[in-house]
């Protein structure tokens, strides 16, 4: 007899949203993690007394637009939810700034007083592009299978069913889209730069979904877990346990054990923990690169694309409010600082990373959770995270991230600092994530937070590669999660959710899964 029904490798927030479906179906499941705390890149510690910082993704908005939350009933877990709103604050350096709200309507009124005929033209992309917004998000909760692609593709949602005006548009690059709606550069300028948070560049073909997505921040809207970012994996690794499954810390696995063909079980220091399947949540060179033995190392996996990583981060501990220039009131520090004063300065930071330098004049979001959290900080304190881009992780030279990072950090804050007059003085400890430190510290394989390269060639039914994209591995009894599997990156756990399905149809079609609904 097996010593689980399933285990997982891994404990990101996707491999534990499996780790939950599973366990609260019934199933014996237990989690392996190399690290002393679940979470992976959603995490949260105390790096600086008083201050809780997060390690890796920070704004929930994705996840706001599945029912993960609900259907594991997380809230029992401890997860209690923030809301955020305003939703992004673009400050321009001549004291201009403007606000997109949680509400369309509000959005719209305030761009219309602001930048007459602006308002409008955002009402009118919101209303075209919110059924084809609605369609990629369902396809995100489902397997990428040609059937589910096909399917969506004729089903006449998007752009009311008129396909031959849509595609032509669908395939062109975001950053020249948003001069089919848009005039004022101060509009253009903000949409585009939260499209960039996916990775390609705005001048990159078949790129304008991660700009039409836009019409669903309105409807799912962002949220901050209470006392930080981490909160989450850990509700997820409470409600494994409180369903019978166990989560181990400090225990890596070294190999997935393969006999006859199939997947039957991990390695962890010299013991073999046997399972009737194994789901493994690590980046996909991970998984096929060490843990798989070499001879059931496909061919194609050699292939798959980690890029040359794109953004790094300072994290941030003040002993005062941020303040902006544009706007000093509080809802500024609330939403998404959009630091980017237009897009040649998007294209310029992208152009120094083709060139292997760091961006000297890097685009930021900043974001100081603070203002709706007073748990992240002691009183009068705040937290602010810059995340910039681009930034390669491989350098022209021979200087390397170890020897130049102190320097580049200066850089995002310097940039940071006309923005917010003052925020330099009030440092009073910090922490810089660049792409040597994100693949050292959390295993994202070249300083990519996406895993894998977020291109056409690797999305939907092709990612991780053709043939192991329905979270199935190549090897029967391994199934794959996590953001080098479709959807890709970001805190959605529509990965976890879409690989518990597959595994629980494939162990048991009667146990856990009835038609579209999770036993609870």
């Amino acid at each position: 007899m097996p010593d689980y029904d399933v285990i997982i490798v891994g404990s990101g927030h996707n491999a534990l949203v499996t780790s939950a479906y599973l366990a609260q179906a019934g199933h014996r499941v237990a989690v392996f993690e190399r690290r002393a705390m679940v979470g992976g890149a959603v995490s949260t510690v105390e790096h600086v007394p008083g201050y809780q910082f997060d390690l890796g993704g920070s704004a929930h908005i994705l996840i706001r637009l599945t029912p993960i939350v609900e259907e594991l009933g997380l809230e029992r877990f401890g997860l209690e939810y923030l809301e955020v709103d305003p939703l992004f604050f673009a400050p321009y350096p001549d004291g201009d700034h403007l606000f997109v709200h949680r509400s369309e309507t509000r959005t719209v009124d305030e761009l219309e007083a602001k930048f007459p005929g602006e308002g409008e033209a955002y009402a009118r992309f919101m209303a075209e592009w919110r059924p084809f917004a609605r369609t990629v998000r369902d396809l995100f909760l489902e397997s990428p299978s040609p059937l589910t692609l096909g399917r969506a593709a004729t089903s006449g949602k998007a752009v009311g069913g008129d396909w031959r005006e849509a595609l032509p548009r669908i395939l062109a690059p975001y950053g020249e889209l948003v001069d089919q709606y848009f005039t004022e550069e101060k509009v253009k300028t903000p949409l585009v730069w939260m499209a960039a948070q996916s990775g390609p560049p705005p001048s990159e073909a078949m790129t304008a979904p991660f700009l039409l997505w836009h019409p669903l921040y309105h409807e799912g809207g962002m949220a901050r877990p209470r006392g930080g970012s981490g909160m989450l994996t850990q509700a997820l690794a409470a409600h494994v346990r409180a369903h019978g499954g166990e989560v181990f810390v400090d225990a890596p696995v070294d190999e997935i054990v393969v006999e006859g063909g199939r997947a039957r079980g991990v390695r962890v220091a010299g013991e073999v923990y046997r399972a009737r399947a194994v789901v493994s949540g690590t980046h996909a060179l991970e998984t096929y690169g060490r843990l798989l033995p070499a001879e059931h190392r496909p061919a194609a996996a050699a292939r798959m694309r980690t890029g040359n990583g794109f953004g790094a981060v300072i994290r941030l501990a003040l002993d005062r409010p941020v303040r902006y220039a544009a706007h000093p009131g509080d809802d500024a520090r609330v939403a998404l600082g959009l630091i980017c004063r237009d897009r040649r300065q998007i294209h310029a930071a992208y152009g120094e990373y083709l060139a292997g330098r760091p961006a000297s004049d890097p685009p930021i979001v900043a974001m100081s959770f603070s203002a709706v959290d007073d748990t992240l900080a002691p009183p009068g304190g705040e937290v602010l995270w810059l995340w910039a881009q681009y930034f390669p992780y491989a350098l022209a030279g021979k200087r390397g991230w170890d020897e130049i990072g102190p320097e580049v950090a200066e850089r995002i804050l310097d940039t940071f600092e006309p923005y917010a007059p003052g925020t330099k003085a009030s440092v009073v400890g910090s922490l810089f994530q660049h792409p040597l430190y994100l693949e050292r510290e959390l295993g994202l394989f070249r300083g990519n937070v996406m895993h894998l390269e977020m291109s056409l060639d690797q999305m939907f039914a092709l990612r991780p590669f053709l043939g192991s994209a329905e979270y199935r591995a190549t090897v029967p009894g391994l199934y794959l999660t996590g953001a080098s599997t479709h959807p890709g990156g970001g805190i959605m756990g529509a990965s976890g959710r879409n690989a518990a399905r597959v595994v629980l149809r494939d162990l048991d079609r009667r146990r856990g899964w009835r038609g579209w609904r999770w036993s609870a």
